[in-house]
Formats: structure tokens, sequence, C-alpha cells
């Protein structure tokens, strides 16, 4: 079973969801997605294996959602895309995917329904 998380070391739930993975005996591929962002294909990807739209995925709190006017309802999904891929800091985490399906780690607990 290939399993991937979109994973920030500086982030607690990041690390918890990770040695969580790894108490279950799941060694994943890490992505550092603010060093190695997403491509908006694969962006998208994970936004359908997650089945909410781009808008669920942001993170309201950080400084680049206020810059680049995010609250903004005008905005498509496209957009929206473009500007987490690049701003990777918008994307919520930790993301883990496999087999087709993704889910937040948030709480960390949440990523064992898909494995």
């Amino acid at each position: 079973m290939s399993v991937e998380i979109y994973h920030n070391p500086r982030c607690s739930k990041s690390r918890a969801t990770l040695a969580l993975l790894e108490e279950n005996g799941v060694t994943p591929d890490i992505r550092l997605y603010l060093e190695n962002p997403p491509t908006e294909a694969q962006l998208a990807d994970v936004i359908s294996q997650l089945g909410i739209t781009p808008r669920e995925l942001l993170r309201k709190g950080e400084a680049e959602y206020k810059e680049n006017n995010l609250n903004d309802d005008s905005l498509s999904d496209q957009q929206i895309i473009a500007l987490m891929v690049q701003f990777p800091r918008l994307i919520e985490r930790p993301i883990v995917i496999t087999n087709g399906k993704a889910r937040i780690g948030r709480p960390p607990e949440a990523v064992l329904e898909i494995l």
C-alpha cells in the first residue's frame, strides 16, 4: 500500500499524524509540500479525493489569505487552486493520500479510516 503525507514538520498536527501512521506500521512517502508544492492538477486530484471544495482546503488564518483577497466569493475553484500552489501555506495540513482516497489529519485519527 502506497501512502503519501503532505507534511509540515513545524506543525504539531502534522507531526502527530505522521507518528500515528508509523505507530500503525505505515511508512509514508513524505511530501514537504511547502518546499515541493503540488501542481495544480495534483492538488485538484487531492481535493477530489478529499470530497471537498478548494475553498474548504484553505487555511484562512494565513497572511496570504488576506493579501490575495481569498474571501472573495467570485473567485473560481481554479483560481483558488492556483493560489494554493503559488502559496502552499494556504493548504490545510496534513493530508494523507492512499488508494485513491485522502483525509486531512485534523484530528490525526481521521486518517485511519482510509488505511
